[in-house]
């Protein structure tokens, strides 16, 4: 599958300019602690709302907190709402082992379409992607950046080869090229090149396109 970046030459040179400058160092974490405390007295609710809901269906705490990788290499404590059963390891295993498509689908993405681990109410919460708000708390701790990577596991950096830099550089983001340009169509070399692609070109125009995207993204319900 050819890589179509639909942001390219949006920059021009994609290591001129800002995307090694000023807001690189400093506006792009200034924007993210802006914009999550303003929009954390509105979400706040919400996620509390959803805690709520996956707690009253049982089968384990309303918060889940996955170990990723972080800048430099930093692991962090990634949090979402929990859409998974309590025993999802023991789940994805057994369900890889009976299904060699999975198994296949799983080595080149870490998705599956149809995962036997996500309950119905968590089906809901991916699909809008609602499941991703408690990250505004990794925002404001530094973990993350609004935009940037996708987080991933210690495990996947080793598909980044000699791009591993690219992801290492920077803070991953609850949004990012990839996530607005069908992730779920796309095979793993392909975000690797997004991610590179960013990490060239980030700058404040970038990031406010991609987040405007995002919102039209996320009203589509393409999440998984």
């Amino acid at each position: 599958m050819s890589t179509h970046f639909p942001y390219e030459g949006f920059l021009g040179d994609p290591v001129a300019g800002d995307a090694r400058g000023s807001y690189a160092r400093y506006g792009k974490r200034a924007m993210d602690i802006g914009l999550a405390l303003l929009i954390l007295p509105l979400v706040a609710p919400i996620i509390a709302l959803l805690w709520l809901a996956v707690r009253a269906q049982g089968g384990g705490a309303g918060f889940f907190g996955h170990i990723r990788v972080g800048q430099g290499g930093r692991a962090f404590r990634c949090w979402k709402i929990r859409t998974m059963r309590a025993d999802a390891e023991t789940c994805l295993a057994e369900h890889l082992a009976a299904n060699p498509a999975a198994a296949a689908q799983w080595a080149h993405a870490f998705k599956l379409d149809n995962d036997p681990r996500v309950t119905p109410l968590g089906r809901f919460l991916r699909k809008s992607s609602l499941d991703e708000l408690p990250q505004i708390w990794n925002v404001l701790r530094g973990d993350m950046s609004f935009v940037g990577p996708r987080p991933i596991v210690a495990a996947e950096l080793l598909r980044y080869g000699g791009n591993d830099v690219a992801y290492l550089a920077q803070r991953p983001g609850i949004t990012g090229i990839w996530q607005v340009s069908g992730r779920n169509d796309l095979g793993y070399d392909e975000r690797v090149r997004m991610d590179v692609d960013y990490l060239r070109r980030r700058a404040f125009g970038l990031d406010l396109v991609l987040m405007l995207r995002t919102l039209s993204v996320v009203a589509a319900g393409t999440g998984k």
